[in-house]
């Protein structure tokens, strides 16, 4: 642990890299100090926790260690166990009879290419970083995301469960037929095998549960009994073979039996080249096994690649030579009665290849009653091998090797799903017991899901279910390969290069175009489950972020849409509204940011600001920024949240909408001048004013007493530490019913006083809204605002006088902010105006009275037509530069006063974002 701490060079805080600072996936590593830390050193380095070594020295001793393997045991072994099962012994034969040798070979070779693809790909994938519990389902979740990861979690899980079912099924079948030698049966033959498989997967459940390290040591001994059924094997093809061998279909090796058996003799309707590749593909599925238990290996990196590939290269070596053997031994048909041997030359009327080698099985061909050779007898190798039995046991051995392995990979894989929380009602399963993690409850669900499959009992069936299932996820695993290559994110830096993102690509289509080729309907099946289950990820979003290349798909293709609309000057049509919101953060004003999502949700980008001053920054708490984000998240809000430090108001201009909207003089200048500043930047512009007022931090619940704070304070800047909870109902957020919006169009401005209304009316709560706009001109005019909206006919008078009463309140509004000059000495006029330059003189007051007239004037015609109305929008007024910033304001507040609705003053910047002709 001391060397842990070592001091770098620069400085004795600074530690020198360390590799555990770099195994954790989290941002920031605890151990390593942060930048503010190594500038404060002299205020931290005296808090630097001590390290007692005696302490840990006089603890209680460890806990035994987990189990951990290597990889020609974790790995190699344990793939080559799951590669040869029942398929090798049972089914291979068969296959070799109905495709020949030559399309079995190129059927092996199809399968092995295949799994080698995707192996080099599960190699790229698990050198690329710390590969936990959890094999394929880990590999692509952390490679596309939860959305793509959490369906095959799910269908790999079950893909597993079923090849344990098939391969205890296959076991089964050879009891049931020994059983039948020695004249046993129990209830019949079907039965049998459904008994003896519950029976067999029940036992292998117990050593599953008894932990890894029995489980390893089983495998082992199922290794050392298929290698010598291999020899057994071998051994027996070299050895001559008597009458009664030959009888049922055994020669040896013979070049005439091997020319017949290269070409393929389909027969029965199940006799189709797919049909035995469907068959046989699972036989090669194994290729994970390793992968799957990547938790309890010593170094997944090294072990994974290796030992899958080794794997794979000496069982594809083993399923050639035995196709190529036993083809060249034994032929498809006999009758293994020795009385149809030949006698003399006579070969009239016998057929097939057995003529040539002194036997007639002509009856049996032609009644289609031949009990051997190798289209009738799944016991061929057991019969051709040196000793009978011992052939018997390599299958026992197979069957039941990878029955346990499978048993096993389910719920380990099952087990991080459960616990990545991506789908309810399953975290029951992410238990685990003991020092190595055990999932005894996935494997409960496993052993349950296997008896009700083998409960079905055809062998033939399962295998091509399985098939599906695990070219699926190969699909998937190689495209997470190319998706993550393809995307050139600084993350993706595999230590294992034999891999190309290219034979990746060609993986995923390749085992897309297999699975609808060999069965379409189960193909379609497995996609509707994948669909759904991520849909249900999709719309549900889990919160989980483990840099996925999805992620940097993402960015990808938006730096490069960004980089592309540089070069492409803005048009009319395509005109969208960019909002900046000043907002503070933005749970203290939910109105205002509810009404700007309300137009540009799914349309136009928004970006709520929040400016931190100095002295705020200090009390602010280091998770705000997260908790606001989660606030807009639950909201719906489609928001960028940006907080920044500035030292003025003036620059941070998002921090104005902290301030309450009186008459402060300070407050008025900082906020007219922000409003200038805005024109000055030739943008558009738009306040949104609340009857109520847009700060709702005095609605914020605090209950708590001065003995007994409550934990869910509210902070100094109104930042709740309960994070997305505070969610206050704003009217933006109510159906508006069949209200109006009410447009005063005062202003050619562009376009935008009418965009807003007609964006807000295509959001569901604002549908049934009637829009009225007032304009002041011609008929033409009006012709033009009646394309998009109905245009309300008022016989209002707007060029009329206002009233005195509304005058006169404008008046009063103003007088605490009249210089009055004309009765003061000229120096102290000078002096006056240089301290408070937002105050008015006599001179600009009588200069902008007209204006003034007018806007109360309006705002009096507001309040007549639009008392009852949702929404109004008034085109704001564009201050000149000699207006004081106090008559400004008062302008402001003339227009919208006595209004019951939310009102929004509105401006666009004089440029069209409206288009009345399509050009």
């Amino acid at each position: 642990r001391m060397e842990l701490r070592r001091s770098s060079f620069y400085s004795t805080l600074d530690l020198v890299p360390q590799l555990e600072h770099y195994a954790s996936t989290l941002p920031h590593s605890k151990s390593r100090p942060s930048l503010e830390a190594l500038r404060r050193a002299f205020e931290v380095i005296s808090s630097l926790p001590t390290t007692d070594s005696g302490n840990e020295e006089s603890q209680s001793p460890k806990e035994k260690a987990p189990v951990r393997f290597g990889w020609v045991t974790g790995v190699m072994i344990r793939c080559m166990l799951n590669i040869w099962g029942v398929i090798l012994f049972l089914r291979l034969s068969w296959i070799i009879s109905q495709a020949g040798i030559l399309l079995t070979c190129l059927i092996i070779l199809m399968s092995v290419t295949v799994t080698s693809v995707t192996a080099l790909s599960i190699s790229a994938i698990a050198t690329n970083g710390r590969v936990i519990s959890g094999g394929a389902y880990f590999m692509i979740s952390r490679s596309l995301g939860p959305e793509i990861g959490g369906p095959i979690g799910m269908v790999f899980s079950f893909a597993n469960a079923l090849a344990c079912a098939l391969n205890t099924v296959g076991f089964a079948e050879v009891v049931r037929d020994l059983m039948l030698e020695f004249g046993v049966v129990m209830v019949d033959k079907d039965s049998d095998v459904r008994i003896v498989g519950v029976i067999t997967v029940t036992i292998l459940l117990l050593i599953s549960m008894a932990g890894m390290e029995w489980e390893s040591k089983t495998q082992i001994l199922f290794f050392i009994v298929l290698m010598v059924s291999f020899s057994n094997y071998l051994v027996g093809t070299f050895i001559s073979h008597g009458p009664e061998k030959e009888a049922q279909g055994i020669f040896g090796y013979r070049s005439d039996i091997f020319i017949s058996n290269l070409k393929p003799d389909w027969r029965e309707p199940e006799g189709t080249f797919f049909q035995m590749f469907a068959i046989f593909f699972p036989s090669a599925i194994g290729i994970l096994s390793g992968a799957n238990i990547s938790g309890d290996l010593k170094d997944p990196a090294t072990a994974i690649p290796k030992g899958t590939l080794m794997a794979i290269v000496w069982t594809t070596v083993s399923y050639l030579v035995i196709s190529v053997t036993v083809g060249s031994c034994v032929i498809r048909d006999a009758s293994g009665n020795i009385s149809d041997i030949m006698t003399g030359n006579v070969t009239d009327g016998c057929v097939d290849l057995g003529c040539t080698l002194g036997w007639n099985f002509t009856e049996c061909i032609q009644s289609k009653s031949c009990k051997y050779g190798l289209a009738n007898n799944v016991k061929v190798l057991g019969q051709i091998s040196g000793f009978y039995y011992l052939i018997t046991a390599g299958v026992f051995a197979a069957s039941l090797s990878s029955a346990l392995g499978f048993l096993v990979s389910a719920p380990k894989v099952f087990q991080c799903l459960c616990r990545d929380k991506i789908y309810p009602y399953i975290g029951f399963f992410a238990k685990g017991y003991g020092k190595n993690d055990e999932p005894l409850r996935a494997y409960i669900l496993c052993y349950v899901i296997a008896v009700a499959f083998i409960l079905i009992g055809k062998l033939n069936t399962i295998a091509a279910l399985i098939s599906n299932f695990f070219l699926c996820s190969y699909c998937l695993i190689n495209f997470s390969c190319f998706h993550a290559s393809i995307t050139n994110s600084p993350g993706w830096r595999p230590s294992f290069h034999y891999y190309s993102k290219w034979t990746a690509l060609f993986g995923a289509v390749i085992s897309l175009v297999l699975m609808f080729r060999l069965t379409w309907w189960a193909a379609l099946v497995t996609f509707s489950i994948i669909f759904f289950l991520f849909g249900y990820v999709n719309y549900n979003k889990p919160k989980v972020n483990w840099g996925s290349s999805v992620q940097a798909g993402t960015y990808n293709m938006a730096l490069s849409y960004t980089i592309s609309l540089s070069g492409v000057e803005d048009h009319v049509k395509n005109f969208r509204p960019q909002c900046l919101v000043l907002s503070g953060p933005p749970n203290q004003r939910p109105a205002l940011v509810d009404f700007v999502g309300s137009f540009t949700k799914h349309i136009s980008l928004m970006i709520c600001g929040d400016i931190i001053m100095e002295k705020e920054r200090q009390t602010r708490p280091q998770e705000a920024t997260d908790w606001l984000v989660k606030w807009m998240n639950k909201r719906k809000v489609r928001s960028f949240y940006t907080p920044f430090t500035a030292d003025t108001l003036r620059v941070g201009a998002q921090h104005l909408v902290k301030l309450q909207l009186y008459y402060s003089p300070e407050s008025i200048e900082d906020y007219i001048n922000t409003i200038y500043d805005t024109f000055d930047s030739n943008y558009c512009l738009c306040i949104l004013r609340m009857m109520d007022g847009l700060d709702v931090f005095d609605q914020f619940d605090f209950e708590e007493n001065d003995d007994q704070p409550s934990p869910e304070r509210v902070s100094a800047d109104g930042i709740s530490d309960k994070g997305d909870s505070d969610q206050i109902k704003t009217v933006f957020q109510n159906d508006q019913g069949k209200k109006t919006i009410d447009v005063y169009w005062i202003a050619d401005d562009g376009g935008l006083t009418l965009l807003v209304p007609y964006l807000l009316t295509k959001r569901k709560r604002w549908h049934s809204c009637k829009v009225r706009v007032f304009i002041v001109g011609d008929e033409q005019n009006m012709l033009f605002v009646a394309v998009t909206f109905q245009i309300h006919r008022t016989s209002t008078n707007f060029s009329s006088s206002c009233s005195y009463f509304s005058l006169n309140r404008f008046v009063d509004s103003v007088a605490p902010f009249m210089l009055h000059d004309e009765q003061q000495e000229c120096v102290s006029v000078q002096a006056m105006r240089q301290s408070a330059p937002w105050k008015i003189s006599d001179k600009q007051f009588e200069a902008f009275r007209l204006k003034s007239e007018r806007k109360v004037r309006l705002n009096e015609i507001i309040r007549r037509n639009s008392q009852h109305a949702a929404l109004v929008l008034v085109s704001l007024p564009v201050p000149q530069s000699d207006c004081p910033s106090a008559l400004y304001m008062a302008w402001l507040d003339a227009l919208t006063c006595g209004l019951h609705c939310p009102a929004v003053l509105i401006r666009g910047n004089q440029q069209n974002v409206l288009t009345f002709y399509c050009q």
